[in-house]
């Protein structure tokens, strides 16, 4: 009897190990974007980009809890120099500068609440969930405080520029499973290839994360004289100068003619 014991004791704690070693199904994101290639012509005034998606649930039943949903769309990152202009003896100059390695051209994020009440400082720095969060790369060699000012200058001037920004309660979510959000790009809107990042949030945690990309490019005109100052830069630069000179020239013999 003890060993028939012993051996059921031993069967047990094997199938409670097995089933512990079995990984947990976790919930799955499955995100689109209304639009995944942007057109900029002449005429472009803005757009309204709708990120959406669904959570998959293990089971296909949504927890009686609802998680939240952090959308980001970035733009592509560049160094950027800012620079502090101050008055000295009555003319605006440019006092002080800071260089920023890896600064984001676009950044928006909209979340289901805001960031602070889902997550902790430490995760939001590592997924760059907000602005306050996001790594820029000064350069080394500056104050804290000054690169701090200047960050902060940064963050300023581009929101003003409408290409950060954050929406607080910008993620609506259906029945639990069904979410979407709507970012703004504004008429000055970088070219480049975009990331659109998707994060399912629960108890402080990051479950699960999905990615799309969208290309935002020059269309038309605006597209043929772009890849034409990029490819040919000294002929594009030689017919700017003559155009220029043609144009002015040109309104000196209407001006003559008329007066």
């Amino acid at each position: 009897m003890r060993g028939q014991r012993s051996s059921l004791v031993v069967a047990a704690l094997s199938v409670a190990l097995i089933g512990a070693a079995k990984p947990v199904a976790k919930p799955v994101l499955v995100p689109d974007i209304s639009s995944r290639k942007v057109e900029i012509r002449y005429s472009f005034t803005g757009a309204q980009l709708l990120l959406f998606g669904a959570i998959l649930y293990p089971g296909g039943r949504a927890p009686a809890r609802p998680a939240d949903i952090v959308v980001v769309l970035r733009g592509p990152v560049e160094p950027i120099v800012v620079r502090e202009k101050q008055k000295i003896a009555g003319i605006w100059m440019n006092a002080d500068s800071n260089r920023f390695g890896s600064a984001p051209s676009f950044y928006a994020v909209a979340s289901s609440r805001p960031i602070a009440q889902l997550i902790d400082e430490r995760t939001a720095a590592i997924y760059e969930m907000g602005l306050q969060n996001l790594q820029l790369s000064p350069g080394g060699g500056a104050l804290p405080e000054k690169e701090r000012r200047f960050e902060a200058g940064l963050l300023d001037l581009r929101r003003r520029q409408g290409l950060y920004a954050e929406h607080p309660h910008g993620v609506e979510i259906s029945q639990g499973v069904l979410y979407r959000a709507t970012i703004a790009i504004p008429s000055q809107v970088p070219v480049g290839s975009y990331t659109a990042e998707t994060f399912l949030v629960d108890r402080g945690r990051v479950l699960a994360a999905a990615t799309r990309d969208i290309d935002i490019g020059k269309s038309g005109f605006e597209r043929f004289v772009a890849l034409a100052a990029r490819r040919h830069a000294i002929l594009y630069g030689l017919v700017a100068v003559l155009l220029s000179l043609g144009l002015g020239y040109g309104a000196g013999v209407l001006f003559r003619r008329r007066f």
